[in-house]
C-alpha cells in the first residue's frame, strides 16, 4: 500500500470506519493510523479479524477501539457511539463504508434498511461527537451513484437502488452539517477487485468483473480505492460533494 496521507497529518484525530474488519474499511483504517489518527474499528461478525487489525494499529503506537455493532439495530449503534464517547470523547472522521444487500436469507427489505436507514442512524448517533472541522465520507459505487440514468446488472440492482437512496438521504443533511462546519463527501468507485461485492457478483453473473475490467480499461484494487477514501477525509470537499474514482465514461450523469 502506498500511504496517501502525510505523516503525522492526523495526529490528535479520531477516525471511525464502519465495516472495517476487512477489505476497503480495514485498509482505510490503516491509512488513518499510519498518518497519526487513533481509530475505531467496527465489525458485525468478524471479531478475530477486527482484533488482529487493532493489534497492527497498536503496534504503530496508535490507539484502537474495537466495537462490534449491527448497524441495522439502533440500540447496537447507540452502544457503539457510547463506547467511542467513553474512550475518546470525540470523533473527527466518520467513514460510512459498511453496506450490503446481496447476502442470502437477510430479508426482503435488508438492503434498504442497511444502505439507507442505518446510514442515517449512524450519522445521527455520531453527530454529538462531531465538531467543527470534522469530516464524513460516504462510500458508494458508480453502479449505485448513476443507477437513475445508467442500468446495472439485475443481480445488483436492489443494492444499487438502496445505496442511491442512502446517498440521497445523506445529501439532504449536507446544509445542516455545513452550518456546523462539518464536511461531507461521497466517494463513488467502479467495481473494486477483491471485494466481497465483486465476488458475489461474479458468482451470480460469471464474467461480470472481467467484462467491466475490459470496458473500463482497469479496475482499482482494495488498497488503491481505500487510499482514495482516506484522502477524501482530508482533501477539500468538492463543490458537488462528490469524488468519482475510476472510469465513468460508460455512465450517464443526471
Amino acid at each position: 500500500m502506498t500511504q496517501p496521507l502525510a505523516p503525522e497529518s492526523l495526529n490528535g484525530k479520531v477516525a471511525l470506519v464502519t465495516g472495517s474488519s476487512r477489505g476497503i474499511g480495514a485498509d482505510t483504517v490503516r491509512y488513518f493510523a499510519e498518518a497519526g489518527a487513533d481509530v475505531v474499528i467496527n465489525f458485525r461478525n468478524k471479531a478475530p479479524r477486527a482484533e488482529k487489525l487493532a493489534n497492527e494499529i497498536r503496534a504503530l503506537g496508535r490507539r484502537a477501539l474495537v466495537v462490534g455493532a449491527d448497524l441495522t439495530d439502533e440500540a447496537s449503534v447507540k452502544a457503539m457511539f457510547d463506547a467511542v464517547a467513553a474512550e475518546y470523547g470525540r470523533l473527527d472522521i466518520l467513514v460510512l463504508n459498511a453496506s450490503g444487500g446481496m447476502e442470502a436469507n437477510m430479508g426482503e427489505d435488508y438492503a434498504l434498511t442497511l444502505n439507507r436507514d442505518a446510514q442515517l442512524n449512524v450519522l445521527d448517533a455520531a453527530s454529538p461527537l462531531l465538531g467543527e472541522g470534522s469530516r464524513i465520507v460516504f462510500v458508494t459505487s458508480h453502479q449505485a451513484h448513476f443507477i437513475r440514468t445508467t442500468p446495472t446488472m439485475p443481480e445488483y440492482e436492489p443494492v444499487a437502488l438502496s445505496k442511491r437512496a442512502g446517498e440521497d438521504a445523506l445529501r439532504e443533511r449536507i446544509p445542516g452539517l455545513a452550518e456546523r462546519g462539518i464536511g461531507f463527501t461521497v466517494v463513488s468507485g467502479d467495481m473494486i477487485e477483491g471485494t466481497i461485492t465483486a465476488t458475489l457478483l461474479e458468482r451470480a453473473n460469471p464474467g461480470a468483473i472481467s467484462q467491466r475490467r475490459e470496458s473500463a480499461g482497469r479496475l482499482y484494487n482494495v488498497s488503491e480505492f481505500a487510499a482514495e477514501v482516506a484522502s477524501a477525509a482530508v482533501d477539500p470537499v468538492p463543490a458537488d460533494n462528490t469524488r468519482l474514482i475510476g472510469d465513468v465514461s460508460g455512465f450517464v450523469a443526471e
